[in-house]
């Protein structure tokens, strides 16, 4: 595998964000853009190569499936839209599954060693499904997950007490969804606990964060009611995720894996706090949660499961 080396399967808005972020923060020196519109593809490949005088040398090309042997990382941003306003969730569910049926078809012939990273939502169902699609072994598919949620979550946290978000530690685990955890228990700034202190001169104030927790679930409804779609911050995710797996950083983040018991849950996929190496997924770690946590998470998991039952 060629960690320098990455294909980004759909050029949409999420896409293209995720492979200007690698592009810009100089993450590869090939990207390999593939899509069902080729033109799309060979488009945003020419728009964004132009500025490599700029940033410095990436190859960016547009291809086919077999243009991806050799990458070290595949990002998957694809998926169909709604193909009519009564379209329902779980059809258009469907619909994707069978697109992720046809890319792990090629993606196992033609770069069957690369990670996969989903980036496509539903994240957490569509991880699982193609942990079942591919023949390639589950540490090596992960998905997105909560680290959007977490990262706007800090960001909150961080206006909210007047520091630098990069000092906030907090996570939001479980589904990427409604059903997602915030996890208030080991939420800390330096060190000192949020719940029930003061820090840097602001009360603790329940109802407050209750609201920040509020605004992190919601965040994403709030960005597609105003400009129609959410893409330079899972971008960032996306570039970030990478920089741990090609550096083999060994960071833990919030990222989509499938539970093997862990707080009572097997064989569904959704976010814990999980160590991220150079061979993908190395570990889980599994904080202590109180007891509203822990109900959250597990009740997070159920919702995922259920609406897995219902695929055909």
């Amino acid at each position: 595998m060629n960690m320098n080396k990455i294909g980004v399967i759909g050029t949409g808005f999420v896409g293209m964000a995720a492979a200007y972020s690698l592009f810009q923060q100089k993450l590869a020196n090939e990207i390999v853009l593939v899509d069902k519109n080729e033109g799309r593809a060979r488009g945003e490949a020419l728009d964004l190569m132009h500025g490599q005088p700029l940033v410095g040398r990436c190859e960016v090309s547009a291809g086919d499936y077999s243009s991806l042997k050799g990458a070290g990382i595949i990002v998957i941003c694809a998926g169909v839209g709604q193909s009519s306003p009564d379209e329902s969730r779980l059809e258009l569910l469907q619909r994707n599954i069978k697109v992720f049926e046809s890319i792990a078809k090629e993606l196992d012939h033609h770069a069957p060693e690369a990670m996969l990273l989903i980036a496509s939502n539903p994240v957490d169902i569509l991880t699982h499904a193609m942990q079942d699609l591919s023949q390639r072994p589950n540490n090596l598919v992960i998905g997105t997950g909560t680290l959007l949620d977490t990262s706007r979550f800090r960001t909150l946290l961080s206006s909210h007490y007047h520091v630098s978000p990069q000092s906030v530690h907090a996570y939001i685990l479980g589904e990427h969804g409604d059903s997602e955890i915030p996890v208030w228990s080991s939420a800390h700034v330096a060190g000192l606990g949020i719940r029930g202190n003061t820090i840097n001169g602001v009360d603790y104030n329940p109802q407050a964060l209750a609201e920040i927790a509020s605004q992190v679930k919601t965040a994403a409804y709030d960005i597609i009611a105003n400009k129609g779609y959410t893409n330079w911050a899972i971008g960032l995710v996306i570039a970030n995720i990478i920089r741990t797996v090609r550096n083999n950083q060994r960071a833990v983040l919030p990222v989509t894996v499938r539970l093997n018991g862990e707080y009572g849950i097997e064989d569904v996929c959704l976010s814990l706090p999980t160590i991220i190496g150079s061979d993908g997924v190395e570990s889980t770690i599994t904080p202590t949660l109180d007891d509203d946590e822990l109900a959250g998470i597990q009740e997070s998991a159920s919702t995922l499961k259920a609406s897995m039952a219902k695929l055909v």
